[in-house]
């Protein structure tokens, strides 16, 4: 994992339109990056609209949130548009690499100073174990930066499908 505290690597990408998407194009605000895995697989769906429904409020308050697909099926583009962040694709997965992203999904959230304060598991959800998706942990982190609190301490690492790297 990610040092805390640790400088968000720099990246260039393209988003779902094409458009090319740079990190240095959100200096001066909070980021959540969220590698999010093939577009069909449910619990990128739920824990998609959790932040879809939250995303407005935290817009306001100098945060964005980039969803980063290592997987460019034509579902993802459909997928994409669903919401009301950037979604990126990591074709040569090194911006995955540059973040030692293991598993989709994972999440990173960064002050506006682009210094690392999460990193970790959406929630206690998993598949099977029938706890509800509520996106608690991350939610609570980036609630407790907008506000200037202190973030939990307790970071439990993301579990979901490994991911598989193509070189």
């Amino acid at each position: 994992m990610l040092e805390k505290e640790k400088r968000a690597p720099g990246f260039s990408v393209k988003d779902h339109n094409g458009n090319t998407v740079s990190l240095a194009d959100f200096n001066g605000k909070k980021v959540v990056l969220w590698f999010y895995p093939k577009a069909d697989t449910p619990g990128c769906t739920i824990e998609g609209k959790g932040f879809r429904d939250d995303y407005e409020k935290f817009a306001q308050k100098n945060t964005v949130i980039l969803g980063v697909s290592l997987d460019n099926e034509t579902d993802n583009k459909a997928f994409a548009e669903k919401f009301n962040f950037p979604y990126l694709y990591d074709e040569t997965q090194e911006v995955a690499k540059a973040y030692d992203a293991a598993c989709t999904p994972d999440f990173y959230l960064y002050n506006s100073n682009l210094e690392l304060v999460y990193r970790g598991q959406l929630d206690d959800s998993r598949p099977g174990n029938n706890i509800e998706v509520t996106g608690t942990d991350v939610r609570n982190a980036l609630n407790a930066l907008i506000n200037l609190q202190e973030i939990n301490p307790i970071q439990k690492p993301s579990i979901g499908c490994n991911i598989k790297w193509i070189n």
